[in-house]
């Protein structure tokens, strides 16, 4: 009669065992409905910042006159630049660079047979930063007039920048948070369910392109620098629980 009760007592002891870990199993991995979305916002805007840079360069068999001619161009181009109002603190030489040239003679078959000293080229960049982007956009358009009074200048196109893009970067991920929760809301309604808890959260490529232009999204994240007027765009995904 013992041993029957026994028996009995570990019977029922097994299946509340097996009752309540089949309970904690389907609890731990039982389904939940989620609903993923992905909100973006865009923003149009003009850069408040210009960086324009411009490269002189003088050659000569002779290192000194070399340097001296392009020491005189320096002063040449500082001249011209204050009568153009652009302050001092915007402008910035770089040091000089020097490079030996040479002419390389090649025989019948192509193979190079020696080479023969042309002279040194010196060059020297000047760039400048600057808030005025009306006036530096004029200036990189009209200093080639340099080119007359003998300056060998090669004047590079502008790039524009945005000195506030923290501040543009977080308005713009409140919006595209706010997007992708409208959206997610939407579908919830829609599907008769209820908008549960958030489980994941996770930002996109921040990226800026020209306005009105063709460029194309990079992986990395595109940062034009070519256009005055230009579009940020930033996206971000969600996933809800449905209730």
């Amino acid at each position: 009669m013992k041993n029957t009760v026994a028996v009995i007592v570990i019977a029922l002891a097994i299946v509340a065992g097996v009752f309540i870990i089949g309970r904690s199993y389907n609890y731990k991995f039982k389904t939940r409905n989620t609903v993923n979305v992905l909100g973006s916002s865009e923003h149009n805007f003009t850069a408040d910042l210009i960086v324009w840079s411009g490269t002189f360069t003088r050659t000569s068999m002779d290192l000194k006159d070399a340097y001296a001619s392009l020491k005189n161009d320096e002063q040449a181009v500082r001249d011209y630049l204050a009568k153009r109002q652009i302050p001092a603190n915007e402008i910035v030489f770089s040091s000089i660079v020097i490079d030996k040239q040479f002419s390389y003679n090649y025989d019948q078959n192509g193979r190079q047979m020696g080479a023969t000293f042309t002279g040194y080229q010196l060059r020297q960049t000047v760039k400048i930063e600057s808030k005025s982007l009306e006036k530096v956009e004029k200036l990189s358009r009209e200093i080639t007039e340099l080119l007359q009074s003998g300056i060998e200048l090669s004047s590079q196109e502008p790039l524009y920048y945005y000195t506030k893009l923290s501040d543009l970067k977080i308005n713009l991920l409140a919006k595209a948070a706010a997007d992708a929760y409208n959206r997610a809301t939407t579908i919830a309604n829609n599907a008769n369910s209820k908008l549960g808890n958030l489980r994941k959260a996770s930002m996109g490529v921040f990226q800026i392109t020209g306005q009105y232009s063709n460029e194309d999204y990079s992986y990395g994240g595109a940062f034009n620098t070519a256009s005055k007027n230009k579009t940020a765009t930033i996206t971000v995904r969600l996933e809800y629980e449905l209730d």
